[in-house]
């Protein structure tokens, strides 16, 4: 088991503990200041898998440059890592898939299989989540207009989205750890 899981079950935890509190205060009707939980629990469980990606990332380079570690090359190298990892904002397929095969030459979506996954429904199903996020940090609220609107994210979603990328991370590390 990488670091980086370690990491992430710690960081995942988050998600969970705001469905958990979503829980506790919905009542018939919830609250109308609950849904801000949910949009919350996206938000942190979709910042896990980015914190993963960067660490596990981070942590297999580490072990690749040991050997040139302090050199001019190996510096060269964690520099740019560093640099492209503080530009790094919401890793998609695309994007998750793009900085695996520069660093590390492994194209990690290939590695997305679990149960009713395969490679592509995974990536489209991230892709799917990455964008919902987005809505919910920077369209957090609609404006009122007399009507009442959906919610950005229903409860069920959002327990479907933490185990998605629970899911993701532990096929992302198997996937890794058998190709390096």
């Amino acid at each position: 088991m990488s670091k980086a899981l370690q990491s992430f079950e710690f960081g995942i935890k988050d998600a969970d503990e705001l469905l958990a509190h979503f829980d506790a205060i919905n009542a018939n009707p919830p609250p109308a200041n609950a849904e801000v939980l949910k949009r919350a629990g996206l938000v942190m469980a979709l910042t896990a898998w980015e914190t993963y990606v960067e660490d596990r990332l981070t942590e297999e380079m580490g072990k690749k440059l040991a050997a040139v570690s302090g050199s001019y090359v190996g510096d060269f190298v964690l520099k740019k890592l560093h640099h492209d990892l503080k530009q790094f904002h919401n890793p998609n397929s695309d994007k998750t898939r793009r900085i695996f095969l520069e660093y590390l030459g492994l194209d990690v979506t290939e590695g997305w299989a679990w149960a009713n996954f395969d490679p592509e429904k995974a990536r489209t199903r991230l892709n799917h989540w990455i964008t919902k996020r987005g809505d919910a940090v920077h369209r957090s609220k609609p404006l009122p207009s007399g009507e009442p609107t959906a919610h950005l994210i229903k409860r069920d979603e959002l327990e479907k989205v933490i185990r998605f990328i629970k899911d993701l991370v532990k096929a992302t590390d198997s996937y890794i750890d058998n190709r390096i």
